[in-house]
């Protein structure tokens, strides 16, 4: 039973961390590519019909990076969130791809991976690099965690 609790007291922090991460690339992105980024009051609006999903989108957006991060220590472990390594958080931060090539964008009317858009493989590389950066971010939150606790 403590082992759960610690593993869920390091997922929040990894998981929040790891977005954060992932949103200073959409603003970097924004600002030095001209890309656009991901309005998260859709994400609101597509889960429960809401008008204003603002709020609820971003709640949702850094839930899934809560979520994402149960699943990383789910896979490595105690040993992995108090000795994190960038290899497993970059694969797990990859394959979260996976959640708007699947889910997302075909519920948004996108298609299964963007298929529908005027340019697919560049939303597929823009979604690939901003996942890895995610992973990134995985593990850059998981080190600063480890610093700051035993």
């Amino acid at each position: 039973m403590a082992e759960l609790a610690e593993l869920l007291a390091r997922a929040v922090p990894i998981g929040i961390g790891a977005t954060v991460v992932m949103d200073l690339w959409a603003v970097v992105r924004r600002r030095v590519f001209g890309l656009p980024s991901l309005d998260y009051a859709l994400v609101g609006r597509w889960a429960a019909h809401l008008p204003r999903g603002r709020l609820l989108g971003w709640a949702l957006h850094y839930a899934t990076g809560i979520a994402f991060a149960l699943v990383l220590l789910g896979i490595g472990g105690l040993d992995w969130a108090r000795r994190p390594t960038p290899g497993l958080a970059l694969l797990v931060g990859i394959g979260t791809v996976a959640a708007p090539w699947l889910l997302m964008q075909p519920g948004m009317g996108a298609g299964l991976a963007a298929r529908r858009t005027p340019r697919p493989w560049v939303a597929r590389w823009h979604g690939l690099v901003t996942h890895a950066v995610f992973g990134l971010g995985l593990y850059l939150a998981a080190c600063a965690l480890s610093a700051l606790s035993p």
